[in-house]
């Protein structure tokens, strides 16, 4: 279960859908508001995402899953984690952090979220656009950085303005990372300026079974700006700490 990233939607896993298919089954929904997905009444909270993630699971048959999420999809995934404990057999954190906002950016949350219900989501093309992705992609990779650009485009001003007011009352997370009972991997682009490697650095250190992985020239989106080396990672990992999460393709 992959867990997509804001302001993007589950179409960033195309390459972890098309390659991680083969050694595992590959669920990658659009979270509350995203992509096809309807964001409803309810007021922002990750743990209403996490809810809906584990409803889901429930709809599919699938009683433990490795979950795994990047940016806010990690968030979700720690709510998920802290929600339904039972239902994690495995958790993959990518280019996101386990601290909470602090207040400067909880108000610039609220204030790109103010912007965007005024004026649309083009905002998040001068604002966030640029920081998800890293210099090497920037340079070397265009129609990578396109893509990103046209997933920014299309996100709900709605779904925007609720996630970035769930995101801002998330909790802190690291006494959820250090009640584990099941293998963490970590992921981060060396390149990441949102959740850099310290942030990673700082949940693998507080995990039980933490073990982190750093991808080369990669941003904040390491899944999508470098994807074979995000792939082999994950694959690795259902591989050794998860031998039989990686032999049942379905």
């Amino acid at each position: 279960m992959l867990l997509h990233a804001f302001p993007l939607s589950s179409a960033m896993w195309l390459a972890q859908r098309e390659v991680l298919s083969k050694v595992c089954r590959v669920v990658t929904p659009d979270l509350r508001g995203f992509g096809g997905s309807r964001l409803g009444d309810d007021e922002p909270s990750l743990d209403l995402m996490a809810d809906d993630v584990v409803r889901l699971l429930d709809e599919e048959g699938i009683d433990r899953a490795v979950v795994g999420g990047l940016s806010m999809g990690g968030y979700v995934t720690m709510a998920l984690c802290r929600r339904h404990p039972d239902r994690v057999l495995g958790v993959i954190l990518a280019d996101t952090k386990a601290s909470p906002d602090p207040p400067a950016a909880r108000e610039n949350r609220e204030r790109i979220a103010q912007a965007v219900l005024a004026e649309g989501s083009e905002v998040l093309v001068g604002e966030v656009l640029p920081a998800l992705i890293g210099p090497t992609t920037k340079e070397r990779r265009a129609m990578v950085f396109g893509r990103v650009k046209g997933l920014v485009q299309s996100a709900p001003p709605g779904a925007v303005a609720w996630a970035q007011r769930a995101m801002a009352a998330r909790p802190d997370s690291f006494g959820t990372l250090s009640e584990l009972k099941v293998p963490l991997l970590i992921v981060v682009g060396e390149e990441d300026e949102l959740s850099p490697p310290a942030d990673a650095e700082a949940m693998a250190r507080a995990a039980p079974e933490g073990r982190l992985e750093v991808i080369p020239k990669a941003g904040h989106l390491s899944a999508v700006e470098q994807p074979e080396a995000f792939n082999a990672a994950v694959t690795e990992f259902l591989r050794t700490e998860l031998g039989g999460a990686a032999r049942s393709p379905g």
